[in-house]
């Protein structure tokens, strides 16, 4: 195999890999969302709802528990490869433990927890720029349903990691295409109205 060819299948696994529990809280969200809306029914001065019903609180919770315990769980199984990968600081509060398990599973819970609320946050200003553009729940938003929720995790993880750009770029471009096709699995499995 072409070791160019190689080197992009790497950095597209990883890219799936690092953004893990930014996809799987959005998922869960839709998957195990309902209830309470996260905005409580509010509406701003235009007379349109803050969010709307499809940001709940069930959903939020749940997606963002579900993000912390994947990132928790790959801080356990990766060592430090995402310390090498993502040049990690060596903030003072973890200098201490540096190199054990410790440090791993709380490096790797604070990304999970830093990648799933910005996921779901992500995805709750996307229905908040939707509303304000009188766009109903379920009509599409090209690029902005695929990608609401990827700049929100990027956002937040940023705040505790340097993410390189080429992992930008490839995670935005890969996002796009699974986003696409979870969407179309989710519609055929009857879990949302509309393929997109």
């Amino acid at each position: 195999m072409d070791p160019s060819v190689f080197s992009v299948l790497i950095l597209s696994a990883y890219a799936i890999y690092f953004m893990l529990p930014a996809y799987l809280a959005n998922a869960s969200a839709l998957t195990f969302g309902g209830g309470t809306p996260l905005d409580m029914g509010r509406s701003l001065k235009d007379g349109r709802r803050l969010l709307g019903d499809g940001v709940t609180w069930k959903g939020t919770i749940i997606g963002i528990l579900i993000g912390t315990g994947i990132g928790l769980f790959q801080g356990i199984i990766t060592g430090d490869v995402v310390q090498n990968l993502l040049m990690i600081g060596d903030p003072g509060i973890f200098k201490m433990v540096q190199g054990t398990i410790t440090l791993t599973m709380i490096q790797g819970m604070l990304l999970g927890l830093a990648l799933s609320s910005g996921a779901i946050i992500g995805d709750a200003c996307g229905s908040f720029v939707k509303r304000r553009f009188k766009v109903e729940r379920g009509h599409p938003v090209p690029l902005m349903d695929q990608l609401d929720f990827v700049v929100g995790a990027l956002v937040f993880a940023s705040l505790i990691v340097i993410i390189p750009l080429n992992l930008i770029i490839t995670i935005i471009i890969i996002s796009v295409f699974l986003h696409l096709g979870a969407n179309i699995i989710a519609y055929l499995l009857g879990m949302k109205n509309v393929w997109y």
